[in-house]
């Protein structure tokens, strides 16, 4: 690997486009409209089924002249731009017209347009596309106004950097006008689709459906009805822009949007937007997330572990030393690689805690490097990998110095486990989280070593240190620390108010009766899991005057909750 620095590429010049994602409904239910692109070299979507949509042209400026319903002042506003907005109403009008047929504009009187008229204005769409005709002819000559108060302004995407071709493009929603039928051009579009939402996700892959596609679907199969959709359209009071990020996985290189796990992770391993950083997690792969701090993530991916245990690497400085956070399982070959990706001697090794995918590899890679060993010692057995002593015990606010001259300060963070331990690394802007905050997943509760209020608890303290960054023990980096930590808090407490709810329901009852109605969200797999949580909840209850069990193991409902 080169050690110069990655220079960043101009990027390709950004062209505005607009798309059209045309809805009806059925006895079945939704359809949306999908177009399969024809297969053109050089179109990285060829072959993709897309909705309708193009470039805004210079020409679409003069599409204001057939607009009623909607004018410039006010399309700029709704798409936050100071003027021109009109332009990509026009343009998803005129690009849906000239690849399906189907127009969005009525007659003069304010009649939708007649049958014989549209057949006739199609035959048009060659001259259209080819520029020998321009839209506000086309509709002089038929006399038609356009309809763009018909389009819901929907989303807007921007292609990432490192693509030859970019596009800032809006998204509009709208319901297939009355009485008309998809008749493709077969020029751009070589065959079209109506299919529901739900249809569609599930064959993604087949049907190559590009990010964009993919999140406005989910969207629109969690509405159920055309209407749904359409109302939820009009009622959407700013549209965000999001612009994706390329990547590399088993896909190939692949736009990452920014709710998937990888997003906030690639500002640091991709900052210049090159398309280098992974949106995968591979076992045995090193991965610079910053300057002396690498990651390594252990072969064990799996239920609990996600895509494996996190193992990360601190160091450099002038005597290229180095320390490990969480040595992951008892695996030779994992420890075998911790060795290899360190660049130089390992002289600490940190265990955030003891259960079996964290701390065991410690006694491997202290025997191998001689290296000094930090955390505590496991308080309960069950699940606990009791072997670990460490050299050195740490207690809350411990400030160890790493070989670099940096500072790692010890976090007591109980609750998923009592001796867990986040680490701060210098000013605490970066935070090792262990199992305390795990990215996609809440973590397991699991008594007695496991405690619910403690570990709300320990949520709290770990915000009020408002850290830029959390390297969780399975997952990416994540962004935003503060805010992801109120999500977590906010659904832990969801789920203690749907046991309080369930317990009024059907209590007394035993774990086994609360678990199918507390969790019914949770896929039954995961029932015997999500079950030591919702004895931590019960037991929080409990504490807090709200439940009580009985001899039997029965839970029930008492006292009232007061108003916070």
């Amino acid at each position: 690997m080169s050690d110069r620095p990655e220079v960043p590429r101009e990027p390709s010049s950004l062209r505005m486009a607009a798309s059209l994602v045309t809805l009806r409904e059925r006895a079945s239910g939704m359809e949306v409209l999908l177009l399969r692109r024809a297969v053109r070299a050089n179109d990285h979507s060829a072959g993709a089924y897309v909705f309708p949509g193009g470039v805004v042209d210079a020409a679409d400026a003069f599409g204001h002249a057939a607009c009623d319903g909607l004018d410039d002042a006010t399309a700029s506003q709704r798409l936050s731009l100071p003027h021109g907005g009109l332009d990509y109403y026009v343009a998803a009008i005129r690009e849906c017209f000239e690849e399906t047929g189907v127009l969005f504009a009525d007659d003069v009187s304010g009649m939708p347009v007649d049958a014989a008229r549209l057949v006739a204005m199609r035959a048009q769409r060659d001259a259209l596309h080819e520029g020998r005709i321009d839209l506000v002819s086309l509709c002089r000559s038929f006399g038609v106004r356009l309809a763009p108060e018909r389009l819901h302004y929907l989303s807007h995407w921007v292609t990432p950097l490192g693509l030859p071709k970019r596009f800032d493009t809006r998204f509009f929603l709208a319901m297939l006008p009355a009485g008309q039928q998809v008749e493709v051009d077969q020029v751009e579009t070589a065959a079209h689709r109506w299919m529901r939402p739900q249809y569609a996700l599930k064959h993604a892959d087949q049907l190559r459906l590009l990010p964009p596609t993919r999140k406005l679907l989910q969207w629109l199969d969690g509405l159920g009805t055309a209407d749904a959709a359409m109302a939820a359209a009009g009622a959407l009071a700013a549209v965000p822009r999001i612009q994706l990020r390329l990547a590399t996985g088993k896909r190939g290189r692949w736009p990452v949007t920014p709710d998937e796990p990888a997003w906030a992770e690639l500002t640091l391993t991709d900052p210049h937007e090159l398309g280098t950083g992974s949106y995968d997690i591979v076992p045995g792969r090193s991965v610079t997330l910053m300057p002396g701090v690498l990651r390594l993530t252990a072969p064990n991916p799996g239920m609990m572990t996600g895509p494996g245990t996190n193992t990360y690497l601190l160091g450099g400085g002038p005597d290229n030393a180095w320390a490990v956070i969480d040595p992951g399982p008892d695996d030779p070959a994992h420890i075998d690689a911790i060795l290899a990706a360190a660049p130089g001697a390992i002289r600490q090794i940190f265990v955030t805690h003891t259960h079996r995918d964290h701390s065991p590899g410690a006694r491997l890679l202290k025997a191998t490097t001689g290296a000094t060993t930090y955390g505590m010692r496991s308080r309960h057995d069950e699940g606990q990998d009791m072997a670990f002593i460490p050299d050195v015990a740490l207690a809350d606010g411990d400030a160890v110095p790493l070989p670099d001259g940096r500072i790692l300060r010890a976090i007591h963070t109980p609750g998923h486990a009592a001796n867990h331990l986040c680490f701060g690394l210098d000013d605490a802007s970066l935070v090792f989280t262990g199992d305390h905050v795990m990215q996609g997943s809440t973590v397991v509760i699991n008594p007695p070593d496991g405690h619910m209020a403690t570990y709300l608890a320990s949520l709290e303290k770990l915000a009020a240190l408002a850290p830029a960054w959390l390297a969780p023990g399975h997952g990416f980096v994540m962004d935003r620390p503060v805010q992801r930590i109120a999500r977590l808090m906010a659904h832990r407490l969801a789920r203690e108010s749907r046991t309080l709810e369930a317990l009024a329901q059907i209590g007394p009852a035993t774990l086994d009766m609360l678990i199918p109605v507390v969790y019914a969200d949770v896929p039954l797999a995961r029932h015997a899991v999500a079950r030591r949580s919702l004895q931590a909840h019960l037991e929080k209850l409990a504490e807090d005057g709200l439940a009580a069990v009985s001899p039997d193991a029965r839970w029930r409902r008492v006292g009232t909750m007061v108003a916070g």
